[in-house]
């Protein structure tokens, strides 16, 4: 199967930490392990970042990627909320949490914005399309709908959640944003490790490099996963996500 290069150049776009949403920000704990020095090698971080593949992101932010791509292309409100919901649930770090709800909504506002014609205020626009069409009950544009949810606080609006959304409108394919999806947790870790001033530009791509099959493997074993074998099982990760919510000194928000 050959993939369209519109949808292809969107996977791009997505994946890349020059996208605004705010992922340069987040850890996700790895500042906490660096600062109590539990990482001193390229080794060390690929195995970290090996685990949090294996442990938090492909059952838990995979899962919930693939059910919310599939939900949208089914124009299932009730079972993406579902989904959204139990993400939310599974991730037990309030900084976890937060970061991954305000990602979700800075991708829908930067989407929405994209969407809106003219430059217009994206409320705005919004308010527009809606009076035009009923996403939520004539299968109208369900990415609006999804965002309206988030706005009015009836949903969290996990990042991942959001992803499997936008890629499925924008015509990815379930496994392709998984991997856009996974690809992009671990060069924001890589990213955040490197601005700690422990490891160089060839240390990280090596690492990445090293990575590259278990993201693959990871992504293709979770992609039908059901929503309610979602859950994460990484109680060190967790703790140094707890611990650096008080830590004195912090450079990411997670």
């Amino acid at each position: 199967m050959t993939t369209d290069p519109s949808s292809f150049l969107t996977a791009l776009r997505l994946s890349d930490l020059f996208l605004p949403v705010g992922g340069y920000t987040a850890s996700y704990g790895l500042e906490q392990y660096i600062n109590e020095d539990r990482i001193e090698s390229g080794e060390d971080l690929r195995a970290l970042l090996a685990a949090y593949l294996r442990r938090i992101v492909g059952p838990c932010e995979t899962a919930a990627l693939a059910n919310a791509h599939a939900a949208s292309a089914d124009g299932d409100r009730r079972r993406l909320l579902a989904v959204d919901e139990r993400l939310h649930a599974v991730t037990m770090p309030r900084e976890f949490r937060e970061s991954s709800t305000k990602a979700g909504a800075k991708l829908c506002e930067l989407l929405d914005s994209d969407a809106t014609p003219n430059g217009a205020n994206a409320g705005e626009g919004r308010a527009e399309r809606t009076e035009s069409a009923s996403p939520a009950a004539d299968g109208g544009d369900f990415t609006t709908a999804f965002g309206d949810a988030i706005e009015t606080g009836a949903t969290p609006g996990h990042y991942p959640v959001v992803f499997g959304v936008v890629t499925q409108a924008r015509g990815l394919e379930r496994l392709e944003a998984c991997l856009s999806h996974a690809h992009s947790f671990v060069t924001g870790l890589l990213g955040a490790a490197q601005r700690l001033g422990r490891f160089g530009h060839t240390e990280i791509q090596s690492v990445l490099e090293a990575l590259e099959p278990v993201i693959t493997a990871v992504c293709e074993r979770h992609v039908d996963d059901d929503i309610a074998a979602m859950a994460s099982f990484a109680p060190l990760a967790e703790i140094m996500g707890m611990r650096h919510e008080r830590a004195g000194r912090r450079l990411f928000m997670s």
